[in-house]
């Protein structure tokens, strides 16, 4: 099979635990993209840090971002499509995460926006190689927000999941990774923008490939005419693949592209 379209999610898959881009993999990733493959990093990240990651590929392209929010074009900076979420809905769970003093953020396309700033989230920030931008908490959501993301340890997410299992408000809310939860508007997922995307190239999902790692993976691989789980995925998402490759930690996108005779 010919994959014209190549879907790779960055933490958790394209980057190992150190947030860094192997050899193996880089090379693997350019080599794919030599032999005609169109390479979209797929992402919760924002754009401006998913930028920084297409850059050390040392590849142009579309990027997925804010687990499907938006659709960039990376080239012209231009937005392709993204979806805001309501700023009254919203508020609720701004109000709850203010309350708790959970830290959170507020994204656009290209900006990311916080209230407060600690040691705890600079150094997140700092391996994301994101930059964000302090907001007074009077002026409320940004517009065009198309995410909140939440960062905290893992206990104080776990409760933050289970009290808001029961919200029926126009919006969903997705767990990204062990320590952050992403609040979108429902039709934001990467499978959805990645259906999109496929369509706008002409690309039938036949030839896309998919490979990714976590829960908010499961849309695009699910969509994707073959689609890789890495191995330090959760079990029910390795359910739903087609594949299961090595781990981040073992080149395991690398590993992937190779088997497919892409490289």
């Amino acid at each position: 099979m010919t994959y014209r379209l190549i879907a790779l999610d960055v933490d958790g898959t394209l980057l190992n635990d150190d947030h860094r881009l192997t050899p193996r993999v880089r090379d693997a990733v350019r080599a794919a993209a030599n032999k005609g493959a169109e390479i979209v990093l797929c992402t919760g990240r924002g754009s401006m840090s998913a930028l920084a990651v297409l850059e050390q590929l040392g590849l142009p392209g579309t990027m997925i971002t804010h687990n499907g929010a938006s659709i960039v074009d990376s080239a012209t900076r231009t937005v392709l499509y993204e979806t805001e979420i309501a700023h009254e809905p919203a508020a609720r769970y701004v109000d709850y995460l203010k309350e708790r003093k959970i830290h959170f953020d507020m994204n656009t396309s290209f900006e990311l926006f916080v209230n407060q700033m600690d040691d705890y989230a600079a150094t997140m920030y700092g391996k994301l190689l994101a930059r964000p931008i302090l907001r007074d908490p009077v002026d409320g959501l940004p517009e065009k927000t198309v995410k909140l993301s939440i960062y905290a340890p893992k206990e104080v997410l776990d409760q933050v999941q289970m009290d808001w299992a029961e919200w029926v408000d126009g919006l969903h809310f997705i767990r990204s990774g062990d320590y952050f939860i992403d609040v979108q508007h429902p039709h934001s997922t990467k499978g959805k923008a990645l259906e999109k995307l496929a369509a706008l190239r002409g690309i039938p999902r036949e030839q896309v490939l998919a490979i990714g790692n976590y829960y908010n993976d499961l849309g695009m691989i699910v969509f994707a005419g073959h689609g890789v789980a890495m191995d330090n995925s959760p079990a029910d998402l390795k359910a739903e693949a087609d594949e299961v490759t090595l781990s981040n930690n073992e080149d395991g996108v690398a590993v992937a592209l190779e088997s497919l005779g892409l490289v």
